[in-house]
């Protein structure tokens, strides 16, 4: 794979790269660019992270050398299930083996824990600098990487430390190029910031488009920090969580918003865009003879056209994404299947921390 080809990878199906130039300068200098995402281990996966799950695969394809760091000190000062640490710990071990059964395989995907760099002096350091070149406003603003507001922020003084901290994770990695959600911009953007002031290599950073709420309404809007409209692990009837078996998949996307011919904050439509299209490359709808008959969308133009204009019913469309989900979600029900203590419930039940 060429230089141009490895970025193409990189890049497709994303919503923002900061930037396009510095990403195909980070292949042109090296052949194995470190890459990142990082996770509070704070619930069970929705269908949301299929988007994760495709990107991570692409930077490992394009050669990338791939993080995905399970920040389990994170999740404890966001008071993430409960702040209990061991249940923390367990919830990561789940996530790491439900990534695993999507495709991110341990021989090109790495997992670290936060726990593995606070117990470090020159970690803490690292966090003192970032903290020393950032604004208690800009600090505040930046809380939205935590699914809080500004406000939130006065709840106690540890949610203070979250955006330096989850800044001199990039650092400390160390990582060349960071990824995350569009709900991640912030943090990525006072990395970049902070390299700029004392002179650090500057993380190049791709963000993939965030998948709204099943339920509909709520705004987003990344530039502003506003997320109350996605799909959360926080909030189970937003989604529908990794892994389900048919019916619970059939049932939550039946009962999602899809208002005809509406695109923006269509969440049925947007799994079809930002899931169904990078996953399988097409878009197959099996309907009845009398509603029009089988129809196969070859890509993303045809489908939103035809959803404009009216020529394909939300229920059609609904059909299609849960057969596709379906599909795209049975390698993880197998692995469960076979290893049922790292299964969801596991981090519900939960004992004594082991976490340092």
């Amino acid at each position: 794979m060429d230089v141009e080809a490895r970025v193409d990878r990189v890049v497709r199906h994303t919503a923002e790269v900061l930037t396009p130039e510095e990403v195909r300068a980070l292949f042109g200098r090296t052949e194995r660019p470190r890459a990142y995402i990082g996770f509070e281990p704070s619930g069970s996966l929705t269908i949301a992270h299929l988007i994760t799950a495709r990107k991570i695969m692409d930077l490992a394809d394009a050669g990338c050398h791939v993080t995905v760091f399970l920040a389990d000190w994170h999740a404890w000062i966001n008071d993430k299930l409960d702040g209990d640490l061991a249940r923390i710990e367990a919830c990561g071990r789940y996530m790491q083996a439900a990534f695993t059964a999507l495709g991110a395989d341990p021989q090109r995907v790495s997992f670290r824990w936060a726990h593995e760099l606070t117990g470090s002096s020159a970690y803490w350091a690292r966090v003192v600098r970032v903290a020393k070149a950032t604004s208690l406003a800009r600090t505040k603003r930046a809380m939205s990487i935590m699914g809080r507001s500004e406000e939130e922020s006065n709840l106690d003084s540890s949610k203070l430390f979250y955006p330096s901290m989850q800044a001199a994770d990039i650092f400390e990695l160390p990582v060349d190029l960071a990824y995350g959600g569009l709900d991640q911009r912030r943090a990525h953007v006072l990395a970049r910031e902070v390299a700029h002031h004392y002179g650090w290599p500057v993380p190049a950073a791709v963000h993939t488009p965030l998948l709204s709420s099943l339920r509909g309404g709520g705004r987003m809007d990344p530039t502003d920090g506003l997320m109350e409209g996605k799909m959360s692990k926080s909030d189970p009837g937003s989604g529908a969580p990794i892994p389900s078996d048919r019916e619970e998949i059939a049932a939550r996307i039946g009962a999602a918003f899809c208002p005809v011919k509406e695109v923006e904050g269509n969440p049925v439509v947007e799994i079809a865009r930002y899931i169904v299209f990078p996953w399988e490359g097409r878009l197959t709808v099996d309907r009845a003879a009398k509603h029009g008959g089988p129809v196969e969308f070859p890509d993303e133009p045809a489908f939103l056209a035809a959803w404009a204009e009216g020529r394909l019913h939300p229920q059609d469309l609904k059909g299609a994404v849960v057969a596709s989900l379906d599909r795209l979600i049975a390698p993880a029900r197998r692995y469960f299947a076979d290893h049922p203590e790292l299964s969801s419930a596991a981090f519900r039940a939960a004992g004594p921390t082991s976490v340092k």
